[in-house]
C-alpha cells in the first residue's frame, strides 16, 4: 500500500510545476505573473560554494530578489506559529503546523544522509500537487510551508517547504539552496531544493524519492539560486555534464546584463511539469 501511495503522489507532483522563467518573469509578483521583469543590479560572487559548480552573480534588486524577500516575510510569521505550536501541541489550531512540525521531529532522529532523505519523502507525500493556476488563478505564486501542506502547491511549493524544513531540522543555512533548472529537452522549468553533505550537493526534488548529486544530473541548466538572504542568477551556465564543471575559470559581468540564454526576450514559456 505504502509503495502504491507513494507511486501516485510521484506521478502527480511530475506534473504540478508551473513555473515561468522567461524574461525573470518567475519572480515577479502574483499580480503581473507573465510580465517581463527586470533582473536588477548584479554583482560577482565565487561560484565555487554554490551548487552545479557555475558561475553565479548575486541580485541586488529588482523583481526577483523583490520576490524572496516577500516570501521570506510570510515565512516569519510562519515560524512564530510554528514556535507556539511547538511550545503547546495539544493547544495547537493549525494541523498544518502540527504536519510540518512532525515532520521536522521525525527528521531530527537521524543523521546524514538519512536525514535530508526522510525531509525529502515526507514533503513529497504529504503535499497535494496542485498547480498555481488552478489554485490561484495565476502563474508562479509562491506558497509558504504551512500554505502548501494545507492547499498543495507545485515544484518551488514543494522546494520552499524543504528549504525550511531541513533548516528546521538542523541544518546550517550555508549548507541549503533552492535551485531553478531548465529542462533541455523538453523545454521546460524546474525548482529543487539543495543541501550540502560532505562537500557535496544533494538535490531534493519533488519528482522522485532518490536524491541525486549535482554532478549526477544531466540535460539540465542551472538559471537561478536561492540561500537564505540571496537571489542569485547562473551566468551563461551550459547544460550539465561530468566534464563541464570548472570552479576555478573567472567570471566578470556588467551590473546591467542580461538575464541570460533562458528563453527569448519577447517569450515567457510556462512549464508542464
Amino acid at each position: 500500500m505504502a509503495i502504491s501511495v507513494s507511486s501516485r503522489a510521484l506521478r502527480a507532483a511530475f506534473f504540478a510545476c508551473g513555473l515561468l522563467i522567461g524574461g525573470l518573469a518567475w519572480f515577479g509578483p502574483a499580480a503581473a505573473a507573465g510580465t517581463l521583469l527586470s533582473p536588477g543590479t548584479a554583482v560577482l560572487i565565487k561560484k565555487s560554494t554554490q551548487p552545479f559548480g557555475q558561475p553565479t552573480a548575486m541580485l541586488l534588486d529588482g523583481g526577483l530578489h523583490e520576490k524572496w524577500q516577500n516570501l521570506q516575510r510570510r515565512l516569519d510569521d510562519e515560524m512564530v506559529q510554528l514556535a507556539l505550536c511547538e511550545g503547546d501541541r495539544e493547544g495547537c489550531v493549525s494541523p498544518a503546523a502540527l504536519r510540518f512540525l512532525a515532520i521536522i521531529d521525525a527528521a531530527k532522529l537521524r543523521e546524514g544522509r538519512a536525514r535530508l532523505g526522510e525531509i525529502n519523502r515526507a514533503i513529497n507525500l504529504a503535499v497535494r500537487p496542485m498547480s498555481d493556476l488552478a489554485q490561484y488563478g495565476q502563474l508562479d505564486v509562491w506558497a509558504s510551508p504551512l500554505t502548501t501542506l494545507t492547499r498543495g502547491g507545485d515544484c518551488e511549493d514543494y522546494a520552499i517547504a524543504k528549504f525550511v524544513a531541513l533548516r528546521q531540522a538542523g541544518i546550517a543555512p550555508d549548507d541549503l539552496r533552492i535551485v531553478i533548472m531548465r529542462d533541455t529537452v523538453r523545454g521546460e522549468d524546474h525548482a529543487v531544493a539543495a543541501a550540502r553533505l560532505d562537500g557535496h550537493w544533494l538535490t531534493l526534488d519533488n519528482r522522485r524519492m532518490a536524491m541525486v548529486e549535482d554532478s549526477d544530473i544531466r540535460n539540465y541548466r542551472p538559471t537561478f539560486v536561492i540561500d537564505q538572504h540571496s537571489v542569485m542568477r547562473y551566468t551563461d551556465a551550459p547544460v550539465l555534464t561530468a566534464a563541464s564543471r570548472n570552479p576555478e575559470a573567472p567570471v566578470v559581468i556588467s551590473a546591467l546584463a542580461a538575464p541570460g540564454p533562458v528563453a527569448p526576450a519577447n517569450q515567457a514559456p510556462t512549464t508542464t511539469d
